[in-house]
């Protein structure tokens, strides 16, 4: 199950999980575009409306994914906002609204999928989405986004500890910038071409890279990955 799995980056792991051999619920909250990427994939795939920041909406989703295929062995964690913004002119709103969707959610989805884990004593995956912004601030992207993003870091290791002895790993990837046009649209050309040039290896981050990662996690034998927050941001920070 990919959340905000209908564009961008979702829609990418979506398709990379089903040509891995994945059956893959494709989980938004426009059940039209859900169902648009769901479609494209074929049988393998299913569209399913979770509004993230629900918990009623989380449980249904779930409800939903393994009626038609069974418990799910991973959840990824995708669903984000972000708006670029200076710190001195954010409003309390965007910020709520943004830290929901992005922190609750990914809170909401962790502890919701994880029961059903721990209930069926069959271990599994989550795979939160991180960001660079959430390690350096952020500059780009804003505050909220940024404090939201190192919130998701956070809830990754908390999690991981606590589900360990049940055999569910819990990490996050934390992508820089990626060569997507949701992303130069939301941050602003101006701010996409200084991001751009400040990279050492000179391009953006390609979403198919993360896809690949999400797999490698998910995979059974990678029991041994827990906790961690992987970094593919093009040099931009070194840990």
């Amino acid at each position: 199950m990919v959340t905000g799995g209908a564009n961008g980056l979702g829609a990418c792991i979506a398709a990379h999980l089903v040509a891995c051999g994945y059956r893959v619920a494709v989980a938004d909250v426009d059940e039209a575009a859900a169902q648009a990427t769901a479609g494209a994939l074929g049988p393998q795939a299913m569209a399913v409306v979770v509004d993230v920041t629900c918990e009623r909406s989380v449980e249904a989703g779930l409800d939903s994914v393994e009626a038609t295929f069974g418990l799910p062995w991973l959840l990824v964690n995708n669903a984000a906002v972000m708006k670029a913004e200076k710190v001195l002119e954010i409003g309390i709103d965007t910020f709520d609204a943004i830290v929901a969707v992005n922190l609750r959610g990914t809170f909401l989805g962790c502890q919701r999928f994880a029961r059903r884990l721990r209930a069926a004593g069959a271990g599994g995956r989550i795979v939160n989405m991180g960001s660079l912004a959430g390690e350096n601030g952020g500059t780009a992207t804003g505050a909220h986004y940024a404090a939201s993003k190192g919130g998701v870091h956070t809830l990754t290791k908390v999690f991981a500890r606590d589900l360990a002895p049940y055999g569910i790993t819990v990490n996050a990837i934390a992508p820089g910038p990626l060569d997507l046009p949701s992303v130069a649209a939301t941050i602003g050309a101006e701010n996409a071409a200084r991001v751009l040039s400040s990279l050492p290896t000179g391009q953006p981050g390609s979403p198919q890279t993360v896809a690949r990662m999400v797999a490698e996690l998910a995979r059974p034998d990678a029991g041994s990955i827990t906790g961690s927050i992987i970094d593919i941001n093009s040099g931009l920070y070194m840990r």
